[in-house]
Protein backbone atom coordinates (compact mmCIF):
# COMPACT_ATOMS: atom_id res chain seq x y z
CA UNK A 1 0.00 0.00 0.00
CA UNK A 2 1.01 3.42 -0.89
CA UNK A 3 2.51 5.93 1.70
CA UNK A 4 0.45 8.98 1.33
CA UNK A 5 2.66 11.88 0.12
CA UNK A 6 2.81 14.54 3.10
CA UNK A 7 2.84 18.08 2.76
CA UNK A 8 5.91 20.07 2.25
CA UNK A 9 7.22 22.51 5.12
CA UNK A 10 8.41 25.45 5.14
CA UNK A 11 12.17 25.59 6.42
CA UNK A 12 12.57 28.65 7.93
CA UNK A 13 15.59 27.87 9.51
CA UNK A 14 17.24 27.99 5.65
CA UNK A 15 16.16 31.57 5.34
CA UNK A 16 18.96 32.96 7.81
CA UNK A 17 21.88 35.16 6.80
CA UNK A 18 25.42 33.74 7.96
CA UNK A 19 27.30 36.25 9.50
CA UNK A 20 29.94 36.09 6.80
CA UNK A 21 28.08 37.17 4.19
CA UNK A 22 26.03 40.16 6.12
CA UNK A 23 29.72 41.38 7.02
CA UNK A 24 30.17 41.61 3.20
CA UNK A 25 27.05 43.64 2.70
CA UNK A 26 28.10 46.57 5.04
CA UNK A 27 31.52 46.25 3.39
CA UNK A 28 29.63 46.77 0.36
CA UNK A 29 27.51 49.35 1.55
CA UNK A 30 30.40 51.37 3.30
CA UNK A 31 32.04 51.23 -0.02
CA UNK A 32 29.44 52.92 -2.11
CA UNK A 33 28.97 55.86 0.57
CA UNK A 34 32.77 56.02 0.20
CA UNK A 35 32.73 56.82 -3.36
CA UNK A 36 29.33 58.93 -3.06
CA UNK A 37 30.98 61.09 -0.66
CA UNK A 38 34.33 61.40 -3.09
CA UNK A 39 31.91 62.33 -6.02
CA UNK A 40 30.30 65.10 -3.82
CA UNK A 41 33.04 66.77 -2.88
CA UNK A 42 34.47 66.61 -6.08
CA UNK A 43 31.46 68.50 -7.35
CA UNK A 44 31.99 70.81 -4.70
CA UNK A 45 35.46 71.47 -5.23
CA UNK A 46 34.96 71.74 -9.03
CA UNK A 47 32.15 74.37 -8.43
CA UNK A 48 34.08 76.21 -6.07
CA UNK A 49 37.26 76.47 -8.46
CA UNK A 50 34.51 77.56 -10.81
CA UNK A 51 33.43 80.47 -8.67
CA UNK A 52 36.88 81.32 -7.03
CA UNK A 53 39.10 81.02 -10.59
CA UNK A 54 39.82 84.74 -11.69
CA UNK A 55 38.25 85.85 -14.19
CA UNK A 56 40.30 86.82 -17.01
CA UNK A 57 40.82 90.86 -17.66
CA UNK A 58 40.62 92.15 -20.63
CA UNK A 59 40.42 95.84 -22.87
CA UNK A 60 37.93 96.49 -25.15
CA UNK A 61 37.10 99.03 -27.80
CA UNK A 62 33.78 99.94 -30.24
CA UNK A 63 33.36 99.48 -33.80
CA UNK A 64 32.57 103.00 -35.14
CA UNK A 65 31.45 104.26 -37.93
CA UNK A 66 34.37 105.17 -40.69
CA UNK A 67 35.46 108.81 -40.52
CA UNK A 68 36.48 110.96 -43.45
CA UNK A 69 33.83 112.58 -44.58
CA UNK A 70 34.43 115.26 -47.12
CA UNK A 71 37.27 113.30 -48.76
CA UNK A 72 39.83 112.97 -45.98
CA UNK A 73 41.73 109.36 -45.11
CA UNK A 74 41.57 108.47 -41.61
CA UNK A 75 45.56 108.32 -40.79
CA UNK A 76 45.45 107.48 -37.06
CA UNK A 77 42.70 106.47 -34.18
CA UNK A 78 42.94 106.89 -30.28
CA UNK A 79 41.04 107.20 -27.37
CA UNK A 80 41.16 109.72 -24.49
CA UNK A 81 39.35 111.84 -22.19
CA UNK A 82 37.61 115.57 -22.47
CA UNK A 83 39.63 117.70 -19.87
CA UNK A 84 39.30 121.31 -19.20
CA UNK A 85 42.33 123.79 -19.26
CA UNK A 86 40.60 125.56 -16.54
CA UNK A 87 39.81 124.03 -13.63
CA UNK A 88 40.16 125.59 -10.18
CA UNK A 89 40.02 123.73 -7.03
CA UNK A 90 39.17 127.06 -4.60
CA UNK A 91 40.95 126.99 -1.16
CA UNK A 92 40.56 129.76 1.33
CA UNK A 93 43.48 131.49 2.24
CA UNK A 94 43.06 131.01 6.28
CA UNK A 95 42.44 128.32 8.28
CA UNK A 96 38.98 129.02 9.77
CA UNK A 97 35.59 127.15 10.26
CA UNK A 98 32.94 127.59 7.64
CA UNK A 99 29.97 130.02 8.37
CA UNK A 100 28.18 130.12 4.93
CA UNK A 101 28.12 127.96 2.01
CA UNK A 102 26.32 129.70 -1.11
CA UNK A 103 26.96 127.34 -4.03
CA UNK A 104 25.84 123.75 -4.76
CA UNK A 105 26.85 121.39 -7.66
CA UNK A 106 25.61 122.16 -11.03
CA UNK A 107 25.70 125.82 -9.98
CA UNK A 108 26.99 128.24 -12.41
CA UNK A 109 29.13 131.38 -11.32
CA UNK A 110 30.39 134.11 -12.61
CA UNK A 111 33.34 135.90 -12.11
CA UNK A 112 33.75 137.45 -8.23
CA UNK A 113 30.73 135.89 -7.32
CA UNK A 114 30.61 135.23 -3.35
CA UNK A 115 30.89 131.52 -2.73
CA UNK A 116 31.47 130.76 0.90
CA UNK A 117 32.01 132.60 4.39
CA UNK A 118 34.27 131.89 7.05
CA UNK A 119 34.21 132.57 11.08
CA UNK A 120 36.05 136.38 11.01
CA UNK A 121 34.83 137.50 14.74
CA UNK A 122 38.39 137.56 15.98
CA UNK A 123 40.41 139.37 12.83
CA UNK A 124 37.46 141.92 13.53
CA UNK A 125 38.44 142.55 16.83
CA UNK A 126 42.23 143.18 15.44
CA UNK A 127 40.98 145.76 12.67
CA UNK A 128 39.06 147.19 15.91
CA UNK A 129 42.19 147.19 17.81
CA UNK A 130 44.30 149.31 14.99
CA UNK A 131 41.69 151.62 13.99
CA UNK A 132 41.73 152.30 18.11
CA UNK A 133 45.35 152.68 17.96
CA UNK A 134 44.95 154.93 14.98
CA UNK A 135 42.34 156.89 16.46
CA UNK A 136 44.49 157.67 19.96
CA UNK A 137 47.42 158.61 17.72
CA UNK A 138 45.25 160.99 15.83
CA UNK A 139 44.03 162.63 18.75
CA UNK A 140 47.44 162.70 20.23
CA UNK A 141 48.73 165.06 17.51
CA UNK A 142 45.49 167.15 18.03
CA UNK A 143 46.83 168.06 20.86
CA UNK A 144 50.47 168.46 20.32
CA UNK A 145 49.72 170.79 17.57
CA UNK A 146 47.91 172.96 20.20
CA UNK A 147 50.66 172.45 22.80
CA UNK A 148 53.07 173.28 19.52
CA UNK A 149 51.23 176.72 18.92
CA UNK A 150 51.61 178.18 22.08
CA UNK A 151 55.22 177.37 22.29
CA UNK A 152 55.75 178.99 19.28
CA UNK A 153 53.62 181.98 21.02
CA UNK A 154 56.39 181.65 23.84
CA UNK A 155 59.27 181.14 21.63
CA UNK A 156 58.55 184.74 19.94
CA UNK A 157 58.03 186.52 23.49
CA UNK A 158 61.33 185.27 24.90
CA UNK A 159 63.17 186.31 21.02
CA UNK A 160 61.54 190.31 22.15
CA UNK A 161 62.60 190.11 25.56
CA UNK A 162 65.64 188.49 24.79
CA UNK A 163 66.31 191.44 21.78
CA UNK A 164 65.35 193.97 24.68
CA UNK A 165 68.05 192.64 27.17
CA UNK A 166 64.94 191.84 29.75
CA UNK A 167 65.49 187.95 29.92
CA UNK A 168 68.42 185.60 29.53
CA UNK A 169 69.31 183.65 26.62
CA UNK A 170 69.33 180.80 28.13
CA UNK A 171 65.52 181.06 28.57
CA UNK A 172 65.69 181.51 24.89
CA UNK A 173 67.01 178.61 24.22
CA UNK A 174 64.51 176.69 26.51
CA UNK A 175 61.63 178.55 24.86
CA UNK A 176 63.36 177.82 21.36
CA UNK A 177 63.89 173.70 22.27
CA UNK A 178 60.46 173.10 23.97
CA UNK A 179 59.42 174.36 20.41
CA UNK A 180 61.34 172.10 18.46
CA UNK A 181 60.01 168.97 21.35
CA UNK A 182 56.80 169.37 20.34
CA UNK A 183 57.48 169.73 16.66
CA UNK A 184 59.55 166.05 17.33
CA UNK A 185 56.71 164.56 19.17
CA UNK A 186 54.06 166.00 16.09
CA UNK A 187 56.27 163.94 13.75
CA UNK A 188 56.32 160.64 15.90
CA UNK A 189 52.28 160.84 16.38
CA UNK A 190 52.10 160.75 12.25
CA UNK A 191 54.68 158.06 12.15
CA UNK A 192 52.55 156.07 14.33
CA UNK A 193 49.19 157.23 12.91
CA UNK A 194 51.11 155.61 9.43
CA UNK A 195 51.75 152.32 11.13
CA UNK A 196 48.66 151.84 12.35
CA UNK A 197 46.91 152.47 9.00
CA UNK A 198 49.22 149.45 8.14
CA UNK A 199 47.85 147.69 10.73
CA UNK A 200 44.23 148.22 9.48
CA UNK A 201 45.46 147.21 6.30
CA UNK A 202 46.12 143.98 7.17
CA UNK A 203 43.38 143.47 9.45
CA UNK A 204 41.16 144.15 6.80
CA UNK A 205 42.70 141.84 4.34
CA UNK A 206 42.34 139.19 7.43
CA UNK A 207 38.92 140.30 7.67
CA UNK A 208 38.40 140.03 3.38
CA UNK A 209 40.10 136.38 3.56
CA UNK A 210 36.83 135.17 5.31
CA UNK A 211 35.30 135.81 1.92
CA UNK A 212 35.84 133.19 -1.16
CA UNK A 213 35.00 133.88 -4.40
CA UNK A 214 34.61 132.52 -7.66
CA UNK A 215 38.37 133.62 -9.42
CA UNK A 216 36.40 132.88 -12.96
CA UNK A 217 33.44 132.27 -14.38
CA UNK A 218 32.18 128.88 -14.50
CA UNK A 219 30.11 125.51 -13.31
CA UNK A 220 30.77 124.15 -9.47
CA UNK A 221 31.28 120.52 -9.89
CA UNK A 222 32.43 119.60 -6.66
CA UNK A 223 31.04 120.95 -2.79
CA UNK A 224 34.25 120.19 -0.60
CA UNK A 225 32.44 121.57 2.30
CA UNK A 226 30.05 122.02 4.86
CA UNK A 227 28.79 124.56 7.00
CA UNK A 228 30.51 123.89 10.80
CA UNK A 229 33.70 122.60 9.14
CA UNK A 230 37.22 123.66 9.29
CA UNK A 231 39.28 124.18 6.04
CA UNK A 232 43.33 125.29 5.73
CA UNK A 233 44.98 125.96 2.26
CA UNK A 234 47.65 123.02 4.03
CA UNK A 235 46.69 120.02 4.83
CA UNK A 236 45.95 119.08 8.69
CA UNK A 237 46.68 115.74 10.52
CA UNK A 238 43.53 113.30 11.27
CA UNK A 239 41.69 114.07 8.39
CA UNK A 240 39.00 116.29 10.26
CA UNK A 241 39.58 120.18 8.19
CA UNK A 242 39.14 120.14 4.82
CA UNK A 243 41.57 121.82 2.23
CA UNK A 244 39.07 123.29 -0.76
CA UNK A 245 35.63 124.64 -0.85
CA UNK A 246 34.77 123.65 -3.80
CA UNK A 247 36.02 122.88 -7.67
CA UNK A 248 34.95 124.87 -10.65
CA UNK A 249 34.94 123.90 -14.08
CA UNK A 250 35.61 126.35 -17.22
CA UNK A 251 33.55 124.67 -19.82
CA UNK A 252 34.57 126.97 -22.14
CA UNK A 253 37.82 125.67 -21.49
CA UNK A 254 36.70 121.75 -22.20
CA UNK A 255 39.00 119.93 -24.82
CA UNK A 256 40.48 116.39 -25.67
CA UNK A 257 43.24 114.85 -24.28
CA UNK A 258 44.51 111.79 -25.83
CA UNK A 259 47.69 109.25 -25.54
CA UNK A 260 49.41 108.88 -29.31
CA UNK A 261 51.72 105.88 -29.48
CA UNK A 262 55.30 107.18 -30.33
CA UNK A 263 55.77 105.42 -33.37
CA UNK A 264 52.78 106.86 -35.11
CA UNK A 265 53.00 110.47 -33.46
CA UNK A 266 54.75 111.66 -37.27
CA UNK A 267 51.29 111.57 -38.18
CA UNK A 268 50.24 114.39 -36.05
CA UNK A 269 50.79 117.96 -36.69
CA UNK A 270 49.51 120.72 -35.40
CA UNK A 271 45.72 122.25 -36.66
CA UNK A 272 45.44 118.90 -38.11
CA UNK A 273 41.83 118.11 -38.53
CA UNK A 274 40.14 115.92 -36.67
CA UNK A 275 37.15 113.99 -36.05
CA UNK A 276 35.96 113.57 -32.50
CA UNK A 277 33.12 111.00 -30.94
CA UNK A 278 31.75 110.69 -27.88
CA UNK A 279 31.06 107.20 -26.37
CA UNK A 280 27.61 108.74 -24.69
CA UNK A 281 26.61 109.61 -27.86
CA UNK A 282 28.26 107.13 -30.17
CA UNK A 283 26.14 108.62 -32.99
CA UNK A 284 27.39 112.38 -32.74
CA UNK A 285 30.63 113.09 -34.62
CA UNK A 286 32.37 116.53 -33.21
CA UNK A 287 34.68 118.19 -36.02
CA UNK A 288 38.03 119.46 -34.07
CA UNK A 289 41.51 120.00 -34.72
CA UNK A 290 44.88 119.34 -33.02
CA UNK A 291 45.81 122.53 -30.84
CA UNK A 292 49.31 121.22 -29.46
CA UNK A 293 51.46 118.11 -29.27
CA UNK A 294 52.50 117.88 -26.03
CA UNK A 295 57.00 117.89 -26.60
CA UNK A 296 57.59 115.52 -24.19
CA UNK A 297 57.24 111.60 -24.25
CA UNK A 298 56.14 109.09 -21.47
CA UNK A 299 58.93 106.57 -21.26
CA UNK A 300 56.82 103.57 -19.47
CA UNK A 301 53.84 103.55 -22.02
CA UNK A 302 55.35 105.16 -24.85
CA UNK A 303 52.81 107.75 -25.79
CA UNK A 304 53.13 111.66 -26.15
CA UNK A 305 50.12 113.58 -25.31
CA UNK A 306 48.15 115.44 -27.87
CA UNK A 307 45.71 118.56 -26.95
CA UNK A 308 42.84 118.71 -29.26
CA UNK A 309 40.38 121.73 -29.53
CA UNK A 310 36.88 121.78 -29.97
CA UNK A 311 35.52 123.64 -33.07
CA UNK A 312 32.29 124.24 -31.65
CA UNK A 313 31.28 123.62 -27.83
CA UNK A 314 28.28 122.20 -27.07
CA UNK A 315 26.62 121.43 -22.94
CA UNK A 316 26.61 117.80 -23.68
CA UNK A 317 30.27 117.67 -23.73
CA UNK A 318 31.15 117.14 -20.20
CA UNK A 319 34.56 116.95 -18.25
CA UNK A 320 36.34 113.66 -17.73
CA UNK A 321 33.84 112.16 -20.67
CA UNK A 322 35.20 109.30 -22.72
CA UNK A 323 35.67 110.31 -25.97
CA UNK A 324 37.40 108.42 -29.70
CA UNK A 325 39.31 110.48 -32.11
CA UNK A 326 40.34 109.98 -35.62
CA UNK A 327 43.25 111.93 -37.21
CA UNK A 328 42.22 113.27 -41.14
CA UNK A 329 44.75 113.42 -43.70
CA UNK A 330 44.55 116.30 -46.30
CA UNK A 331 41.74 116.57 -48.73
CA UNK A 332 41.39 114.88 -51.61
CA UNK A 333 39.30 114.94 -54.88
CA UNK A 334 36.46 112.80 -54.84
CA UNK A 335 36.31 110.74 -58.47
CA UNK A 336 32.62 110.48 -60.15
CA UNK A 337 30.25 107.40 -58.54
CA UNK A 338 33.44 106.99 -55.82
CA UNK A 339 33.25 107.63 -52.04
CA UNK A 340 37.15 107.90 -50.69
CA UNK A 341 35.40 107.21 -47.28
CA UNK A 342 35.03 103.38 -46.47
CA UNK A 343 31.24 102.17 -46.26
CA UNK A 344 32.16 99.60 -44.02
CA UNK A 345 32.79 99.88 -40.17
CA UNK A 346 36.14 100.22 -38.50
CA UNK A 347 37.53 98.44 -35.73
CA UNK A 348 41.40 98.18 -34.10
CA UNK A 349 43.50 96.12 -35.55
CA UNK A 350 44.62 94.62 -32.27
CA UNK A 351 41.05 92.84 -31.88
CA UNK A 352 41.44 90.79 -34.94
CA UNK A 353 42.61 87.26 -34.15
CA UNK A 354 44.22 84.65 -36.96
CA UNK A 355 42.05 81.16 -35.30
CA UNK A 356 43.51 78.44 -38.23
CA UNK A 357 43.42 80.92 -41.12
CA UNK A 358 40.01 82.52 -40.03
CA UNK A 359 39.90 86.24 -39.20
CA UNK A 360 38.00 86.04 -35.58
CA UNK A 361 36.85 88.81 -33.00
CA UNK A 362 35.41 88.33 -29.39
CA UNK A 363 32.61 90.14 -29.08
CA UNK A 364 31.65 90.91 -24.79
CA UNK A 365 27.82 90.98 -23.66
CA UNK A 366 27.24 90.66 -20.15
CA UNK A 367 30.83 90.11 -19.07
CA UNK A 368 30.57 86.89 -21.22
CA UNK A 369 32.66 86.42 -24.72
CA UNK A 370 31.04 85.36 -27.97
CA UNK A 371 33.01 84.35 -30.37
CA UNK A 372 32.68 86.10 -33.94
CA UNK A 373 34.14 85.06 -37.06
CA UNK A 374 34.44 88.68 -39.52
CA UNK A 375 35.61 89.21 -42.92
CA UNK A 376 38.37 91.95 -42.97
CA UNK A 377 38.97 94.59 -45.66
CA UNK A 378 41.18 97.16 -46.22
CA UNK A 379 43.59 98.81 -43.27
CA UNK A 380 42.87 102.41 -42.51
CA UNK A 381 45.28 103.88 -39.97
CA UNK A 382 45.34 101.35 -36.71
CA UNK A 383 42.10 100.17 -38.03
CA UNK A 384 40.81 97.35 -40.37
CA UNK A 385 37.88 97.38 -42.41
CA UNK A 386 34.87 94.96 -41.03
CA UNK A 387 32.86 93.59 -44.55
CA UNK A 388 30.92 91.14 -42.45
CA UNK A 389 30.40 90.05 -39.05
CA UNK A 390 30.27 93.37 -36.76
CA UNK A 391 28.47 96.19 -36.27
CA UNK A 392 28.61 99.97 -35.02
CA UNK A 393 28.46 99.62 -31.96
CA UNK A 394 29.64 96.19 -30.62
CA UNK A 395 32.30 95.99 -28.11
CA UNK A 396 34.87 93.55 -28.77
CA UNK A 397 38.54 92.59 -27.27
CA UNK A 398 41.77 94.47 -27.93
CA UNK A 399 43.71 92.91 -25.19
CA UNK A 400 43.82 89.62 -23.18
CA UNK A 401 44.92 86.23 -22.95
CA UNK A 402 45.75 84.27 -25.86
CA UNK A 403 43.54 81.11 -24.57
CA UNK A 404 40.17 83.28 -24.17
CA UNK A 405 37.03 81.19 -25.64
CA UNK A 406 33.38 81.33 -26.55
CA UNK A 407 30.94 81.88 -23.56
CA UNK A 408 34.15 82.50 -21.33
CA UNK A 409 33.14 85.16 -18.45
CA UNK A 410 35.87 88.15 -18.12
CA UNK A 411 36.07 91.25 -16.31
CA UNK A 412 36.73 94.57 -18.61
CA UNK A 413 39.85 96.96 -17.72
CA UNK A 414 38.07 100.33 -16.85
Amino acid sequence: MATPLSSPKHDLASLRIHEGERKGSKLGKGLAIFFGVLVILGGISGAVFALWKPKPVVEVTTVHKPAGAGGREALLNASGYVTPRRRATIAAKITGRVTGVHFDEGTRVQQGQLLATLDDSDVRRALDSAKADRNSAQAAIADLQVQLRNSQIELRRAEQLQKAGVQTQEQLDNARTNTDSLQAKIELAKAQVAASDARISEAQQAVDNCTIRAPFAGIVVSKDAQVGEMVSPISAGGGFTRTGIATIVDMNSNEIEVDVNESYIARVKDGQPVNAILDAYPDWEIPSKVRTIIPSADRQKATVKVRISFLKLDPRILPDMGIKVTFLGAETEKKPGSDNAPAAPLVSQSAVRDDGGKKIVFLVKDDHLERRAVTIGGNHGSDAEILAGLNVGDTVVTKGPQDLHDGQVVEVKK
